[in-house]
Parts: C-alpha cells; structure tokens; sequence
C-alpha cells in the first residue's frame, strides 16, 4: 500500500485529503507506536472504594488547577505549554491530530498538495461559526496566516509557518497557500494549537486581542482572565467536531471549564483531596502514591507528548567553544541513574534523541550509536587535554527552569560534573527568563561560560530547524554544514528521504555535542482528576481533552 501511494504522489497531480494525510501522517507516526496516555484505575477489588452509581450529567463546572498562568491568550505572541493549552481549548486547526498522531481533516474538510509541494489547497467546511456569531470562512483563514507572517510584528512561530509568498481566498470555502519551495512540515503544523485559526473580528480589539478579548471556533469560548489567578471557559454551544479526537460530536456536556493557578504542588493536591478542584496537573511527584491508593482520585500520565529535555552550551567564548569541553560534560553526566533519584521508575524515560518519542524519524538505537554514555574517566581525560585539572576544575553555570523535578535533576548532574573535575554553580529560573538568559548568554564573549538544561515540545523534526538553523532560538551554535542539513528536511518530502535527511541532523548534532539529549517527557505530564469526572483524556502530544467530560 505504501508503495502504491508513493508511486501515486509522483505521478498525479494534487492528492487529496485521505492521501495527503496518509502522506504526511508518516511524518509524524512514532517509531513507538501509540500516542494514548496511561491512566492508573483503581484496584476494583478493594472494598474501601465508595462506588457512586449516580449516571453523569450534563453542565456543571470543572476547575483545573495548574502551577502556573498563561502568558498570552494570542497564539502568536507565546510558545508556552501554560498558553498552549488554552489555545487548544478556545481556538480550532485547519487538520487535527487523531489518536495515532496521524493528520485528519477538521476545520478543512479536505486538501490539494500540488504535484511540485509548493501549493496547498484547503477547502473548509461549511457552517462553522466564530464565537461572536459571525461565519468562519476562507478570509479568517488568511487573515490569521497574514497576520503571523507580517513583518512589522510576525508571530513566534512564524517559522514553522515555512517559506510562504502568499495567502489566496479562492472563494469563502477555499484557500490556497503558495510557497517558494516545497515545505514537508506544513501539513503537521496546520494541527498544531499554534496555527490556531484566529477569527477576522479579533481584528477590532486591537492590543488587547490575547488578553481580554479571544474569538475562535474552539469548543469552548472565552469570558474572563484574571491574571496569576484564573481563565474562565464557558461551552460553545455551536460547536460541530470535526476531527478532534472525542466521541462527543458536538458542544462539550460541561458548562464551564475554570483554569485555575496554584502555584504549590501540595495545595494543588489537597484542593483535588477536598474537591475544591477536580483537576491537577503536576501533583508532587514524591506524593503519587497518595493518588494511586485513593479510591476517589485517578492518576493519568500522559505518554509521546513531543517534550524533551536537553543540554544545550554557550559556545561564544571559553570552554564550550571547545567540542571536547561539551564531550566531557557529556560523558560525565549519569542519565540513567539521575533519572531513577528524581522521578522512579515510571514517569520518565530516557531520551536519546534530539527529538522526542512520539516524533517521526525518532530512532532510539539509531541516536544511541552517535550519543554519548556515561564514561567519567574519558570526561577526566578530555577535561585534561584542555588544561583543566582536580586543583583546577572548569568553572561553568548550569541554568534550568523551575518546575516538576528538574531542579532535582540539575542537582545530581552538579554532583556528577564535581567527580570529574567540573565545577558547575546552578541557577534556576522561570522559562521566560531562562528563554531571555540563554540568548543573552550566547550573544557574549566575555563572563564565565554557561550550559542550560532546556526542555522544548514539537510535533514534527522541524523543531531541529526552529533551534539550531542560523541563527536559531536562542542565537546559539551555528554552521554552514549544519544549515545545509537542516534545510533538506524541510524540502524533502519523501518520507523515506525526509527521515534520512532527519537522521543526518541528528548525527550532526549528537556527535558534535551541540544538542545532548536527556529524558522526556518531564513537563506538565502528569495529571489527577477526581473519580466523579468521567471522560476525561489527553490526546496526542499531551493535550487535554474535556469534550467528552461529564461530572458523575
């Protein structure tokens, strides 16, 4: 079948929506399998459990607590998993992921690749409706891709946008992407809450679009946000699924979803014990076993969310400009035993590739063999050859961000950096501010030198584009070579030629020591709901899913 279809993208000359996701589904498809979360039941024979035979109803309000606040309700002004998620709730995609990580139609019934990959054509379902009443059509479509693109004031992501010269209305249930060469992450992204389709009428609200004002076709609409406090939801009563991975084909049974912030992992638990809330994120993480054996509490661990964790080094001055420098850090750390002291044995796993499970081209014996393991007396012996010594440790910083046991993790590997001859001081910090930092950082060529545990989520291997193309997200390691190898996986769309350009990067990067993998997933990927919310799941790459909740 496969190869059918192969033969069938060369010859014809547009494919259409079954055959164009099938396409670049394979872009997507795990080397893992599955993109469900795990969800650990109650033990059914323990007769402490207070059954409550009480059918689920319709309406009702669910609060969800999370550690932190969004910082933009405006999809293109933030790249954090705190806005992320809200996103997905009020806003709706072009395509949609399903269970399997696979493209569907959603908003866009059905679309055109032209036999060059430089056209894309999608044609829209009809009858859909923004928040505000008015209809959703082709101009909506346009106007949120114009708008990310412009250049007085482009999105954060606008690169995951691709090389687009222009944006055509065919007619209101038509829109055509033109591109200045072919984009093999286009489709993907089009699934993504980043490319969230922001209706026209947001337009009038001028800057404060993102922050009391948020129009979309999501399936819940926006009414309130009190900053550092919470985000107020209420169902979209016209809401039509199209391609969202729910059963429930139209408005959610709930009345209103509350986004609560509580920034303390232990109040956030006792509010979910009391029933002050129903829905957490991030308990504490020594504390799970507090959920698993309450008949009233259900932990659910979300499983190929696209995250993982990184080391990524200064390389604008002394050591890290030195690969034996990065070698070193990298055979010193222990990942494996790092990750058994701070998280156990099932929440976390390790990562060997720059990209995460979940992700295409993710091959973790592949990534194994151009990586690193843990090796002390190499990191001593590289550590020598560049005059560094026990009474002369290297002196460098390790940065990460606050959140789950990452701080735990930074750590263990200053305790393991120490047995090798680095002496590595920590400093923690909010991601914005870390975001800020590693750019400044690498922007110096004075001052001591600093390496930062980082964590990024991406749905596709364009994310290597988006961080190490020159001159990359944080204006870090660049190179021609490593430029020309990133920019064949975005033209390439073949499947079996986007992976091999896919693994020439990894290579690239992991023997290199510009990108040292870690663990994945590690960020907002464990939740706990109380046993009364029935139908509650995480779709593929860690999004929440309330369509189908009904509180019992």
């Amino acid at each position: 079948m496969l190869q059918t279809f192969l033969k069938t993208w060369t010859s014809k000359i547009v494919q259409r929506s079954v055959s164009s996701a099938m396409l670049f589904a394979l872009l997507l498809t795990a080397c893992d399998g599955n993109q469900t979360a795990t969800t650990t039941e109650p033990d059914d024979t323990d007769t402490t459990a207070q059954t409550d035979t009480t059918p689920p109803q319709d309406g009702g309000t669910l609060i969800w607590a999370r550690y932190g606040d969004a910082d933009s309700l405006d999809p293109h002004r933030t790249t954090t998993t705190l806005s992320w998620q809200i996103f997905d709730q009020i806003y709706d995609t072009l395509l949609a992921f399903d269970d399997n990580g696979e493209i569907v139609p959603n908003l866009a019934q059905e679309w055109e690749v032209s036999e060059d990959g430089t056209a894309v054509t999608f044609t829209l379902n009809e009858g859909i409706t923004c928040h505000d009443g008015t209809p959703f059509d082709a101009n909506d479509v346009k106007y949120t891709a114009d708008r990310a693109l412009d250049d007085a004031n482009p999105s954060v992501t606008s690169g995951a946008w691709g090389p687009i010269e222009s944006v055509d209305v065919v007619d209101p249930q038509t829109v055509t992407f033109q591109f200045s060469s072919p984009f093999g992450a286009f489709l993907s992204f089009m699934a993504d809450p980043f490319a969230s389709m922001i209706c026209d009428s947001n337009e009038e609200f001028g800057n404060q679009f993102g922050v009391s004002q948020a129009i979309g076709t999501g399936p819940w609409q926006f009414v309130s946000w009190t900053r550092g406090d919470e985000i107020v939801l209420e169902r979209n009563e016209d809401y039509t699924r199209f391609g969202r991975p729910v059963e429930n084909e139209g408005a959610p049974y709930l009345e209103r979803l509350i986004v609560r912030q509580i920034p303390e992992a232990q109040t956030r638990l006792a509010g979910l014990q009391t029933g002050e809330v129903q829905l957490i994120v991030n308990p504490p993480l020594d504390d799970l076993d507090v959920v698993r054996d309450d008949p009233n509490m259900e932990l659910h661990v979300a499983e190929n969310t696209g995250q993982n964790f990184f080391f990524e080094f200064t390389i604008s001055r002394p050591p890290f400009d030195d690969i034996r420098a990065r070698q070193a850090v990298a055979y010193a750390v222990d990942v494996d035993a790092a990750i058994q002291t701070a998280f156990g044995d099932d929440l976390v796993q390790r990562e060997q590739c720059p990209i995460s499970r979940g992700v295409f081209a993710n091959d973790q014996e592949f990534c194994a063999q151009h990586g690193y393991e843990h090796d002390p007396d190499r990191a001593r012996e590289l550590l020598e050859e560049i005059g560094y010594s026990e009474n002369q440790p290297m002196e460098v910083i390790l940065m990460t961000s606050t959140g789950d046991n990452r701080e735990r993790m930074v750590q263990i590997f200053q305790s393991q950096l120490a047995q090798v001859g680095i002496d590595a001081r920590l400093e923690t910090m909010d991601i914005g501010t870390l975001n800020a930092r590693v750019k400044q950082e690498n922007e110096r060529a004075t001052g001591t030198s600093t390496f930062d545990m980082m964590d990024w989520a991406w749905f596709d291997p364009d994310i290597l584009h988006q961080l190490w193309h020159s001159p990359g997200a944080y204006s870090g390691y660049q190179s021609d070579e490593l430029d020309a190898l990133l920019q064949e996986t975005r033209t390439t769309i073949d499947p079996e030629e986007r992976r091999a350009a896919v693994e020439d990067v990894m290579e690239y990067l992991l023997t290199n020591a510009v990108h040292i993998p870690l663990y994945t997933p590690g960020s907002l990927w464990v939740y706990a709901t109380r046993q009364e919310v029935q139908g509650f799941r995480i779709g593929p790459f860690n999004r929440p899913v309330f369509n189908d909740v009904r509180l019992q």
